[in-house]
């Protein structure tokens, strides 16, 4: 596992290949904003960048969408420099893993295919097997944090060396208001079963004697049958009136939610990195997650060795609960945490640093030859 920056010598265009719906403001993603960020910071880091967005549902796309991207991909010259976005590349090595004898491909991998939360069995060890061939013939590996790195290397047998962990930035934000300091939760995360909303829910009917009202903001879209079940659950535990599903928001009106927040609150049940939690600590607001994968080293420590969060064991809404009623009932504990927090806001990255980063990798794969694993 490595991590790369390096002055960029080789001026020829990288070429980009990224899901359709990258700039869809209605299902806005983690995964698509670190791909917007980067392709928006490569030209400043050394790497004009060619983007190439292939509509289709990735990673099982249709007839249409896999030609789509055979097409495009034969039409890069050969010897450029290729990234492609995991859920795109990872699910079609028929299409991919040819285009490695005469392209130099990194594959940036948000999130394992087959750790996609609710998958059959059997469809979850397909897409396993498709993103093993498509990453052993890819010339590079790029994780967005060493908890994948880490995953990627041991579940896949990939070569460390070929692995590489360019980190989310973040933006500077102003420190947030809040509300009254304590009360107003705010879940920020697509509602499907991976981020957990049903764990969170119950965990706030435990505490429904305290006075919080909760915001749950993200994509209603992406797994309708579970919002439906979800809605009913809220409705099943008298909560209608305190948890609210605000669906999508981004920009200024993204921003004036995190300003009214007191904590955030993470309970997905998988998370590679958790950018979510990096947004939440840029404002100053402490967090309040599941311990999964790559959150706590995402929710890190500041300077001083304070914690600006709460992490509690993954999948245990009581334990959720009990952590709440802490917040709430511990005035030192909610204090040291706001520090922490804002401490650990000092710390952030920017996402200059992602691109400089990312360039530094297909610095690298500049100098091999097509195929070539370094």
């Amino acid at each position: 596992m490595s991590t790369a920056g390096t002055t960029t010598t080789d001026v020829r265009p990288v070429h980009v290949v990224l899901p359709g719906d990258i700039d869809d403001a209605s299902v806005p993603s983690g995964g698509n904003t670190y791909d917007r960020r980067v392709c928006q910071g490569l030209p400043a880091a050394g790497r004009p960048v060619h983007e190439i967005a292939v509509s289709g549902a990735w990673p099982r796309p249709g007839t249409a969408a896999r030609a789509e991207l055979a097409r495009w991909l034969a039409a890069v010259p050969e010897g450029s420099v290729v990234l492609l976005d995991g859920l795109v590349a990872c699910g079609v090595p028929e299409v991919v893993v040819p285009q490695a004898r005469r392209l130099r491909l990194a594959v940036l991998v948000h999130l394992p295919l087959g750790d996609e939360t609710g998958l059959a069995p059997e469809l979850s060890a397909v897409l396993d097997a498709r993103e093993r061939a498509t990453l052993h013939a890819a010339s590079a590996v790029v994780a967005t944090s060493p908890w994948a790195a880490r995953r990627l290397i041991d579940h896949h047998g990939l070569v460390a060396s070929r692995v590489h962990v360019v980190t989310p930035g973040t933006d500077p934000a102003p420190l947030a208001s809040g509300t009254d300091g304590v009360s107003r939760l705010l879940c920020v995360a697509s509602v499907t079963p991976r981020k957990g909303q049903d764990l969170l829910v119950e965990a706030l009917a435990a505490v429904a004697d305290l006075p919080w009202s909760c915001v749950c903001v993200g994509p209603l879209s992406r797994d309708p049958a579970h919002v439906a079940r979800l809605r009913h659950l809220i409705e099943q535990r008298d909560l209608g009136d305190r948890v609210r599903l605000a669906g999508p928001q981004t920009g200024e009106r993204l921003a004036t939610t995190y300003d009214a927040a007191d904590l955030a609150v993470l309970a997905s049940r998988a998370e590679t990195y958790g950018m979510v939690v990096t947004e939440a600590l840029a404002r100053g607001i402490p967090v309040l997650a599941m311990a999964v994968d790559g959150v706590p080293e995402t929710l890190g420590q500041a300077p001083d060795g304070g914690v600006p969060g709460i992490l509690v064991p993954p999948g245990d809404p009581d334990a959720l609960a009990a952590a709440l009623r802490r917040w709430f009932g511990e005035h030192e504990l909610r204090r040291s945490l706001r520090i922490s927090a804002r401490h650990r806001r000092r710390t952030l990255e920017p996402w200059e640093e992602t691109s400089r980063r990312m360039a530094g990798v297909l610095e690298q794969l500049s100098g091999q030859l097509p195929g070539e694993q370094g």
